[in-house]
């Protein structure tokens, strides 16, 4: 494997921003000090002068639609945009087709990963009304966590047995992951825009339909099965500033047995975004007001949220262009994500410190990830570097996805993604993926 050294660097690892020098080989930290010199003749030196060193962002909520919906995107093609994107791992969903709730169809997927990831990868099994059996059997060194879609999403892998999830709750031996939103709610105001507008229904009504009383009763649900059996339980993407009060602020992580995240989407738009964008900001749980957009990011900097992630979830134009009743929801974003948070830090509404501990140290520690997701010595590495002054503007012929649009398009970016490094190997070079594989699966220290 080669050898790097990244000199002059701002390195942001576990609450510090530093000046130092970072020496790679054999896929390892090797090094982290100051004025570290050349160590022989095969060392490339890359001057890192100016830019922020991260560890590897660790995105943990993707969905990059194999197998069965390869039309979408697949796992070599939204890698590939993840690791352009500064993205180093990603633990990606089970609704796909077949969807992964068999230990054998969760392997199936690992084994393709093995072929074609160019970031490292895990695999959550889906939770079912009827799979406990496989549940049971996960080895927690191997899987980071069981996906249950308390509401139904792409892939309508709804659990609305009540003993199914007092099942899951009290006896997966790995961390429970839940969608949030009250079908039933969902259902009964979906029938009332329907009997007013047919099928096509106004987009910007999407946050009505998919509503906050719908996200709070499951999230509320969510939490008191997670108390009543002292489940390990981290909810996705919040959407409403009436979940924040779910969770703990000012407590360690290391205490919590209950957590969150938030998705770059909900903290970037807000319902007055339906009228220009429509369809493309269509998302489950739905982006809502603009007083939800600015307590989420409030419950991120104060510590109730303690992940940031994407929720990467392609469909192609056609589909997306469709009337309100059949546009799939979801939209791709981990080729944009780093960019766009890194927006937050230079306009001061979030320390680059804190972006760290949130997209990189936080999931390492929830999913007990080993060496992975810090800047340390004997660690992976997996690192990524951002110049915070290189502005880029989105457009199609830049974009990596395998549908080929962004949310973001036309919006310009006040930073970039110059490198990115999985398992020491560079695989992200100024604008171009390079043909150097090295991604690994993720193992989980339990």
């Amino acid at each position: 494997m080669k050898k790097f050294l990244i000199k002059n660097a701002r390195l942001v690892n576990e609450g510090e921003v530093q000046e130092r020098d970072l020496y790679i080989a054999e896929g390892r930290i090797v090094k982290i000090d100051k004025n570290l010199s050349q160590r022989d003749s095969d060392t490339t030196i890359i001057d890192a002068a100016g830019s922020f060193v991260l560890p590897g962002i660790i995105d943990d909520q993707v969905h990059f639609r194999e197998p069965g919906l390869t039309h979408k995107g697949d796992i070599y093609s939204e890698s590939r945009a993840a690791v352009a994107g500064g993205i180093t791992s990603y633990i990606e969903q089970p609704n796909t087709k077949p969807a992964a709730t068999t230990i054998e169809k969760l392997e199936e997927k690992y084994a393709l990963a093995a072929e074609k990831s160019w970031a490292n990868y895990g695999f959550n099994l889906g939770g079912a009304n009827d799979n406990i059996d496989e549940i049971r059997k996960l080895d927690p060194t191997k899987v980071p966590g069981v996906k249950v879609f308390m509401g139904s999403s792409t892939g309508n892998m709804l659990v609305d047995d009540r003993k199914a999830l007092e099942l899951i709750f009290s006896e997966s031996p790995v961390p429970v992951i839940t969608h949030c939103e009250d079908e039933e709610t969902i259902r009964t105001n979906l029938a009332k825009a329907m009997e007013e507008y047919g099928d096509d229904i106004p987009m910007e009504m999407h946050p009505d339909i998919r509503s906050r009383e719908a996200c709070l009763l499951s999230s509320s649900m969510a939490v008191e099965l997670a108390k009543k059996h002292n489940t390990r339980l981290h909810v996705f993407h919040i959407s409403t500033a009436d979940e924040c009060d779910l969770f703990e602020k000012d407590v360690p992580l290391e205490d919590k047995l209950i957590t969150a995240e938030a998705c770059v989407h909900h903290l970037w738009f807000s319902r007055e975004d339906y009228k220009q964008k429509g369809s493309h900001i269509k998302w489950n749980p739905a982006v809502k007001e603009a007083s939800d957009r600015d307590a989420i990011l409030e419950a991120v900097i104060d510590g109730r949220i303690d992940v940031l992630a994407t929720d990467h979830a392609p469909h192609t134009l056609e589909e997306k262009n469709n009337p309100y009743t059949s546009a799939p929801s979801g939209g791709p974003l981990v080729q944009h994500f780093l960019p766009a948070m890194m927006e937050f830090v230079r306009d001061e509404k979030l320390p680059i410190e804190l972006l760290v501990e949130k997209a990189c140290h936080n999931p390492a520690k929830i999913f007990n990830i080993k060496e992975r997701g810090f800047l340390r010595e004997g660690y992976w590495a997996d690192i990524t570097i951002v110049d915070p002054s290189r502005p880029w503007r989105v457009a199609k012929e830049n974009i990596l996805y395998k549908c080929g649009w962004s949310p973001f398009e036309g919006t310009t970016f006040r930073a970039r993604v110059s490198h990115t490094f999985v398992n020491g190997a560079l695989v992200y070079e100024n604008g171009k993926v390079l043909e150097t594989k090295a991604a690994q699966r993720l193992e989980f220290d339990r």
